[in-house]
């Protein structure tokens, strides 16, 4: 890749701003295609594109798109997941506070290929700045008729409705999403129906994330060959990829998909800081099962990584270095996952809170000799039996920490260890 694409505004001052967006090129390729192509021309480049879901499940978008049922006399409803809320991933909100005009482009191509009218963005609540500027970016959209009832003055209707999340993480699931958007709560639903079919207020949904959204303008511009020979076969494309912890430069890097690991650590990143050796690195957000330093020369895309037994998930990307304590970081991860539990299913709502006592007693210097086996069966009991894939997210962390560095927890364990903080200072056993 020679030049940034997506992230190609991010460095220039005021891009959020319609003249400034304008002056670098945006709504050209909207209006163009608004005006001169066909709705099955747009979806057949996207899925040509080989351009997949980069909001963690990978899904082919326009394959996504074909599920629409055809000739439904329902209205199709469009929703942005900007729901950012996994834990060590902050490239939509890049996207969001400093080229918003780049998705809202996307978002009227994506509309006009599937034949929708009404757009909703739901962005999470915690996401101050990049609400005011995605806001007023919507709104100099309507002002200059790029938005309304004639977008560009074609007479095809697209507006969009920004609503804001009050901060659960269940609702970056696109059926708790949905609930929300409706006024209910948070809570997933069981599918089948897809919400292709059944959807945003019982009517076919498509759900997209902010990057994937983003994408769709480049792709028309410059084609679908283009875009596929940035990646790899059947992953086209670059990806915004977080890193953070124990690196010289962590921020937000735009590489083609594919792109080794380790590469990314050490040529982009700068390595390990200090000079310390790499212990672990966690390569999708905390959800994702974590990786030795042995394990780094793996591409980032959804099929290496799923074959190295984790995944891409969010490309929020965590380095550990050799000082880090593998039982505190399972400590933040359970605390995170037993307070964000909907509780809507008994295997997540018992075991994530289960599992996250059994860690603090470990912490707190109380750990027991069976306390690890038993930490692994409650995760393997959280997998696969709920309605949606939260538990699972919820036991992969336990199952990959203690499983490849079983040696570490148990040495803690026989010492008697504790790490006195805010978070365990108060609690009795």
């Amino acid at each position: 890749m020679t030049e940034p694409i997506l992230s190609r505004n991010f460095n220039v001052p005021n891009a959020w701003k319609i003249s400034v967006a304008e002056g670098r090129g945006a709504y050209e390729t909207a209006k163009k295609v608004l005006t001169s192509s066909k709705p099955e021309e747009v979806v057949q480049a996207v899925t040509a594109s080989n351009l997949r879901g980069l909001g963690g499940a990978g899904f082919p978008t326009g394959k996504k798109w074909s599920f629409l049922p055809k000739n439904n006399p329902k209205p199709v409803y469009l929703v942005i997941n900007a729901d950012e809320g996994e834990p060590g991933t902050c490239k939509d909100r890049y996207i969001l506070e400093k080229d918003p005009h780049q998705m809202i482009e996307g978002i009227l191509i994506s509309a006009f290929a599937i034949n929708s009218h009404k757009v909703y963005i739901y962005i999470r609540g915690e996401y101050v700045r990049p609400f005011e500027n995605l806001q007023a970016a919507v709104d100099e959209a309507y002002a200059k008729g790029y938005l309304g009832q004639s977008v560009f003055g074609t007479g095809y209707a697209v507006d969009i409705v920004v609503h804001r999340g009050a901060g659960a993480y269940i609702c970056g699931e696109e059926t708790a999403l949905l609930n929300s958007l409706e006024g209910g709560r948070g809570l997933p639903r069981l599918k089948p129906p897809f919400p292709a079919i059944v959807g945003l207020f019982g009517c076919p949904t498509i759900i997209n994330n902010v990057e994937t959204i983003a994408c769709v303008p480049h792709i028309l511009k410059n084609g679908a060959e283009w875009f596929a020979n940035l990646g790899i076969p059947g992953c086209g494309g670059t990806h915004l990829f977080s890193i953070s912890g124990h690196v010289e430069k962590p921020g937000v890097y735009e590489l083609p998909m594919g792109i080794l690991l380790g590469e990314i650590i050490q040529k982009h990143a700068g390595g390990v800081w200090k000079g310390r050796k790499l212990k672990a690195v966690i390569p999708g957000g905390i959800s994702a099962k974590i990786l030795t330093a042995a394990e780094v020369d793996v591409k980032m895309d959804y099929d290496s990584l799923k074959n190295a037994g984790t995944m891409l998930g969010s490309a929020g990307i965590m380095v550990m270095d050799e000082t880090t304590c593998m039982v505190k970081m399972l400590f933040y991860a359970t605390k995170f996952f037993a307070h964000e539990s909907c509780g809507q299913c008994s295997p997540c709502r018992e075991g994530t809170g289960w599992a996250h006592k059994i860690v603090t007693r470990i912490i707190s210097g109380h750990g027991k000799p069976g306390d690890l086996d038993e930490l692994l069966r409650i995760a393997r009991n959280m997998e696969r039996r709920t309605i949606c894939v939260f538990a699972d997210a919820a036991a992969w962390p336990i199952l990959s920490y203690i499983g490849k560095f079983r040696a570490e927890f148990e040495e803690y364990i026989a010492k008697k260890e504790a790490v006195i903080s805010n978070e365990v200072r108060d609690l009795r056993f």
